[in-house]
């Protein structure tokens, strides 16, 4: 009888975690365990401190891009929009004597003008996703360069007066503090997309979009919605940005968005829309962020990131279709 009870509590555990969401816990104890074991260098509070320094940009990314996915859309944009809006700010502080926190929220309004823009054109005026985003991708690129003349720009040092919100994401004795910061947004998303009517009409547009619209509800302003949410997330992500790198260079956010895709995918989010969650997403940032981390202990150098990137991101795709082809069966 022990043995039936211990047997259900572990298949109703499983159940509650979910299987893809257990999957890639394991994933990422394996990865962060090979590492530890391949190189004692690793296994520092230095190397924990860079892991959660290259989770909080990318996984604020991959928050916002999580609602977008999960309707069946995509946003590539996210990366350059980041990067745009963190110049944006950064100019307005540094070269034209903005206060900081006014110079925060106009980081935060640049997100969104963006993630409205891309609401338009992919909700409203019907554009494929991918071709609408990488436009405004490219957009933001050139939006970088103009605004700073093709300079880096720099942001106040976490000792300074103006550099105060640095110490939401570190503190002075190297303690990285914004994994609590992280940890509020993912709650606050989990509870908009599960909790929430937003969530709900995502979910219901990603599984069937026409019988969503012939149920009566707005495609257009729920399916927006999460462009808008992506792009004020993608401006959450170049705070957290400015204040893990004290000088930004126009362009550095290419590939970004590809970062925050995979993180996505491989934590079990489906590319087909109608399935995903910020739960997941988040385990498969840091599974991402070791990787990241992790790779150059064992000699291996950044381009070999890339490769292996596009390498899990294809297996995660692959048991997505699988999945979903079990499911029709």
């Amino acid at each position: 009888m022990e043995n039936n009870h211990h047997i259900h509590f572990a298949a109703s555990t499983i159940q509650k975690i979910g299987t893809q969401k257990l999957i890639a816990i394991v994933a990422l104890l394996a990865i962060y365990l090979f590492f530890a074991i391949s190189s004692p260098a690793f296994r520092s509070v230095n190397t924990l401190v860079s892991i959660f320094d290259a989770s909080y940009y990318i996984g604020f990314l991959a928050i916002g891009v999580t609602f977008v996915i999960i309707t069946g859309g995509i946003d590539l944009s996210i990366g350059t929009v980041m990067m745009c809006a963190a110049m944006v700010g950064g100019v307005l502080h540094s070269n034209l004597g903005w206060p900081m926190w006014l110079s925060l929220i106009s980081i935060i309004v640049v997100g969104g003008l963006f993630g409205l823009v891309n609401a338009i054109l992919v909700a409203k005026m019907r554009l494929p996703a991918f071709i609408a985003t990488l436009g405004t991708m490219m957009i933001a690129e050139g939006l970088s360069s103009m605004v700073s003349n093709v300079q880096s720009v720099t942001f106040p040092l976490r000792s300074s007066s103006d550099g105060y919100y640095k110490s939401f994401f570190r503190l002075d004795n190297n303690f990285p503090i914004g994994i609590f910061v992280l940890i509020v947004f993912v709650l606050l998303a989990a509870v908009i997309l599960n909790k929430t009517r937003i969530g709900r009409y995502i979910f219901s547009i990603g599984s069937n979009m026409e019988a969503t619209r012939l149920s009566g509800v707005n495609i257009v302003k729920w399916e927006g919605m999460s462009y808008i949410i992506s792009g004020l997330f993608a401006g959450l992500a170049a705070i957290a940005y400015s204040a893990t790198y004290t000088t930004i260079l126009p362009g550095a956010g290419q590939g970004f968005e590809l970062d925050a895709i995979a993180g996505v995918v491989v934590g079990g989010t489906s590319l087909a829309g109608g399935l995903g969650s910020i739960l997941g997403t988040i385990i498969g940032v840091f599974i991402m962020s070791v990787l990241k981390v992790g790779l150059p202990f064992i000699n291996l150098q950044p381009h070999y990131q890339i490769f292996i990137t596009g390498f899990v991101v294809i297996i995660a795709v692959y048991l997505d279709i699988y999945r979903n082809r079990k499911k029709r069966v």
